[in-house]
């Protein structure tokens, strides 16, 4: 029988955070997407939505409270889990949360900690 793999869309202006991800993601069998920012994070999601966001907040152009925002406007993406990976204080986690994002966790990234996020969150 085959399983389809999980889809996670990595969003970060910082190339060796992307990349940091997707090799952790990818050895534990996940099929993952980059985007560079959150204008093309919106392309790919509204293109072939992921089973997970996992968004920087911090960007230039549309931070990832914008994103989370306007992914929430869109009625059939209102169940999309999106994690925000920030190096940030709370007040963004907060602000973060209220926009509508799930989860959120801080840089430099945990590694067990991120897995664990992410399988709660892929699981079918």
């Amino acid at each position: 029988m085959y399983l389809e793999r999980s889809r996670v869309l990595v969003v970060d202006d910082f190339l060796d955070n992307l990349f940091m991800l997707q090799i952790v993601l990818e050895e534990e069998g996940y099929d993952v997407e980059l985007a560079e920012s959150g204008r093309s994070a919106l392309e790919k999601i509204f293109a072939s939505p992921p089973n997970l966001v996992l968004l920087d907040v911090m960007m230039p152009e549309m931070n990832g409270i914008d994103v989370t925002l306007s992914i929430r406007e869109h009625e059939q993406l209102a169940t999309l889990p999106i994690v925000l990976v920030t190096a940030y204080e709370e007040e963004f986690v907060k602000q973060g949360l209220l926009a509508g994002a799930n989860d959120w966790m801080r840089k430099p990234v945990n590694f067990p900690e991120l897995l664990e996020k992410v399988q709660g969150f892929c699981r079918v």
